[in-house]
Parts: structure tokens; C-alpha cells; sequence
């Protein structure tokens, strides 16, 4: 059928991958970091130029690496703005990430609409610091001058869309992109714009929602544009999950998301109630402490790295003889308790050894993404099997632990850039509908990831039970936290 891309512009890069459109054979790829400036103290800034993310796309597709593309689509990271102004010019700086300057603008929203219910009800979740609509209701408080002249509003996936695009008059989004702005109901399939004069005190313009297969266009050399999603749908497209299939993806913080039919309501605000980039649903279950509980108990215990915690870890056994560690080093969100400490329980002579430390916060932290799953489970979101991501689920005591406590089949995919992968097979379908190839409602089949398959086996009895060990501590601690 021809040769697609997809590009990914994550937070701190770009990466394209020009695929195979029958196969999803990637023939070729590209990389380019984003020109941005730590902030004072260092992280990453809360506000970016959009530019930025232009210059580093065209570093990527450097040396002829779109010759031959028919078609190109574009994830981006999620939780972003771009406010631009009645003639498409910037107001500010893009704001983007988990923007903790508005924390308070969330409870804010909350209270303003009537209650944790009343959003539940509106859009499927709660506000949380770092969404759209809260980094609005900021903008109206902080910066009011830049929020009276905000007429449009962008999120970074939209917005490098519409500039490959040319800027046309018309503007598009995903039902993916949508979602997660926390003024777009999953379940209408539309846009609540009063919740936007309720952050920004005013109107804006919101980009038209289009169907997953649909065209945002088509450049003036003739190159078919897809609708885009965020990075979080367009991981899981490119991974080809579905109906009973989860993700766990293991960064600094902890993510579990799982493919569902319907959308769900919930007033906890432990899940962010996307849509994914098929058509289907993909609620979202985050935790504070993944690896950073790893990397902490690292350093306390003075290894160099984690792999040589993982080694140590492994000198231990199932249940680190008694250790518990319930990981809320930074605070947690599930459950919801943003102003707890990590506990160690447990503690006798024969367990204070380093190597029952080191598998006690291996479990923990996997415990702890169990609860997360517990969360969807809940709510009737089947779950068969587990895909593990991040550089950790290549770790042996990840790898050992990670069947039993989870319950279920692990998939250990081979490290490859699954949201970029995704993007293209988005193209892929967009180009084959246009050309009447391909069905609207049936995305291509691609190439299934290379993976490493782990089952529960004999230790599934032992994981029960160490699992058990880990919530009877966490309901000892936190009654009723989950």
C-alpha cells in the first residue's frame, strides 16, 4: 500500500519511524532532542516555546528521511496547551506536563462545579493538577491579560497537525486528545464548553473532534496528515493491545491503563477516564512511586544502579522475609493520599538484611501498581494479561515478581518506540481509507511486538500471598484508602 511515518514529540524529543504501511515493518528512523532549557533547580519547564518542537521534528526527518512517505501521524505528549490568539499567534508559552502550579486551580474547579460528583458526572473524572482545563483555570489567575486574549485552544499534538498542515482554518483533534482535557465527555462524544468559561472565564475556540481513521488533512504536496493522538493512546495502538489486555509502564511515577468498551464514571479521581485511538475506551490508573521508590532504596542501601539493587534482590525470597514496604515516598494518588510517608513493616532481627530491603521495595512498588489494576478491575474492566514497560521490566526481580502479584500473564515487550509505531499505523489506516483499501472501523493488522512472555506458574500461591501481606499492611496504615 505504500510508506507511512509516524512521529512522536514526547517532552524531551522527537522520534520518527517510517514504517511498511502493509506490514508496519519499520524501515527507518529518526531522533532529535527538544532545544529546551532546564529550568532553575532543573526538571523540566513548565512552559515551551512550540517552536521548539517544530525545530526538533526537522532535525529528526533530516537526510531525506520521509523520501517516499505517503502519509504521516503525529502523538504528542499529553497534558498540554497551546493558547493562541484570534489569529493563530501563541498568547504565551505552551504549558505542558504534570504542572504542579495548578494544584490548587483543580480544587478550585472542583468546588466551582459542586463537587467530585458533579465532574464524575460531566466528563467521567475528577480535575487533577496538570490537565487542561485546571492549567486554564491557572491562566485565568494568574496571568489574566494572557487569558483575555486566548482564543483558540491547542494541545501539542493538534497543534504540530495543524502547522504540518500549513495552519488552515480548520482545526482538528482525536477523540484520544480530546479526553484528557477534562472538557470532553467520553460519553457524549462532546465537548462541555461551559467548563471551559468556568476555568478560562471566557470562550474559546475548540478544535473539531474527528474519527480515528479520519484525515486531518492533506499538505499542499499532497502528503496525507492523520487525526494525531496523545502519546499515551498511540503507545498502546502501537503495541496492539485490546479488549482484556493491560499496560503497566514503569517510569519514575507508575501508569496502568487497560483497553474497555464503555466509558467509565468515577468521582474517586483515581482514574482519568480516556478514549483511546480505535474507538474504544482507555481508563487510566496513576501511581506517585514506581521507580523512583526503586532508585531510592538504592541509594540508601549505596548500590550504583538498579541493577545491581535487582541482583542483590534476588538473594532474598518471595515475601523478603516479612518486609514491607508500602512505596509513598513523594505522597501517592493510588490511593489518595497526597500528604503520607513510605512504611516499613515488618522489621525483625533475622529480616534487617540489605538483600530482603531491596526485594521488599521491588514488591512494594509492584504491589502498589496491584492496586492500580485492583482499581480498573473494580469496575469491571477485565484484565488477561499484563504488558510491562520501561527500562525496569527488563530487571530479573521485576521479572520474577512482577506474574505472581499481578495475578496474570506478563508481556515483556522488546524496547522499541511504540507511540511513534503507533502514529504510523494511524497513518497507515487513514491512507488505506482514503483509498477505499481499508474499513473505517477496522485498523490495520500490524507485525505483533517481539516479547518476552512470563507466566504466574507454581509461584502464583506464594505472590498471593505476599500480596496479601502488602494490602493487610496498607489497610493497617491508611484504613479504607482504597
Amino acid at each position: 500500500m505504500g510508506i507511512v511515518a509516524g512521529l512522536d514529540s514526547s517532552p524531551d524529543f522527537t522520534r520518527i519511524v517510517v514504517c511498511d504501511a502493509d506490514t508496519g515493518a519499520v524501515l527507518r528512523q529518526g531522533y532529535a532532542p527538544h532545544p529546551l532549557e532546564s529550568p532553575e533547580g532543573g526538571g523540566r519547564p513548565a512552559d515551551v516555546d512550540p517552536q521548539a518542537w517544530l525545530l526538533s521534528l526537522g532535525e529528526a526527518a533530516g537526510g531525506g528521511l520521509l523520501e517516499g512517505v505517503q502519509a504521516i501521524g503525529v502523538s504528542a505528549q499529553a497534558n498540554s496547551v497551546v493558547p493562541l490568539d484570534a489569529q493563530g499567534n501563541t498568547v504565551r508559552p505552551a504549558m505542558v506536563g504534570g504542572d504542579k502550579r495548578s494544584q490548587v486551580a483543580a480544587a478550585d474547579l472542583i468546588d466551582a462545579l459542586g463537587g467530585r460528583e458533579a465532574w464524575a458526572q460531566a466528563v467521567g473524572s475528577v480535575p487533577q493538577a496538570g490537565q487542561p482545563v485546571t492549567k486554564l483555570r491557572w491562566l485565568a489567575r494568574s496571568e489574566p491579560e494572557a487569558a483575555a486574549r486566548t482564543a483558540v485552544l491547542l494541545q501539542a499534538h493538534d497543534w504540530l497537525v495543524w502547522q504540518l498542515l500549513g495552519r488552515p482554518v480548520r482545526r482538528t483533534t482525536d477523540r484520544g486528545g480530546a479526553s484528557g482535557t477534562g472538557y470532553w465527555s467520553a460519553a457524549t462524544g462532546g465537548y462541555r464548553p461551559d467548563l471551559v468559561e468556568l476555568a478560562l472565564g471566557h470562550q474559546a475556540m475548540l478544535p473539531e473532534v474527528i474519527g480515528p481513521a479520519e484525515a486531518a488533512g492533506t499538505t499542499p504536496e499532497g502528503l496525507l496528515i492523520s487525526a494525531g493522538t496523545g502519546e499515551t493512546q498511540a503507545a498502546a495502538f502501537g503495541l496492539g493491545i485490546g479488549l482484556g489486555d493491560a499496560v503497566v509502564s514503569l517510569g519514575a511515577s507508575g501508569s496502568v491503563m487497560a483497553v474497555h468498551t464503555e466509558p467509565l464514571v468515577d468521582q474517586s479521581g483515581m482514574i482519568t477516564a480516556l478514549a483511546d485511538a480505535t474507538g474504544m475506551h482507555l481508563p487510566v490508573v496513576t501511581t506517585l512511586n514506581a521507580v523512583r521508590a526503586l532508585r531510592g532504596t538504592a541509594e540508601l542501601l549505596g548500590l550504583p544502579d538498579l541493577e545491581s539493587l535487582s541482583e542483590l534482590a534476588m538473594k532474598s525470597t518471595p515475601g523478603a522475609h516479612g518486609l514491607v514496604l508500602l512505596p509513598y515516598l513523594e505522597g501517592e494518588r493510588t490511593p489518595n493520599l497526597p500528604h503520607t510517608a513510605g512504611t516499613l513493616a515488618g522489621l525483625r532481627r533475622e529480616s534487617m538484611r540489605p538483600e530482603h530491603l531491596a526485594r521488599a521495595a521491588f514488591e512494594g512498588m509492584l504491589c502498589g501498581l496491584a492496586d492500580a489494576l485492583d482499581v480498573l478491575r473494580g469496575r469491571g474492566v477485565e484484565v488477561r494479561r499484563v504488558f510491562l514497560l520501561g527500562a525496569a521490566a527488563e530487571l530479573p526481580a521485576v521479572q520474577a515478581a512482577a506474574p505472581a502479584l499481578f495475578g496474570t500473564q506478563v508481556v515483556v515487550p522488546q524496547p522499541a518506540d511504540y507511540a511513534a509505531i503507533g502514529s504510523a499505523r494511524q497513518a497507515a489506516w487513514a491512507l488505506g481509507v482514503s483509498r477505499g483499501t481499508l474499513d473505517p472501523r477496522t485498523p490495520p493488522v500490524w507485525q505483533g511486538a517481539v516479547a518476552q512472555v512470563l507466566e504466574p506458574g507454581e509461584e502464583l500461591p506464594v505472590g498471593q500471598a505476599v500480596r496479601q501481606q502488602f494490602v493487610s499492611v496498607r489497610e493497617q496504615t491508611h484504613p479504607g484508602a482504597l
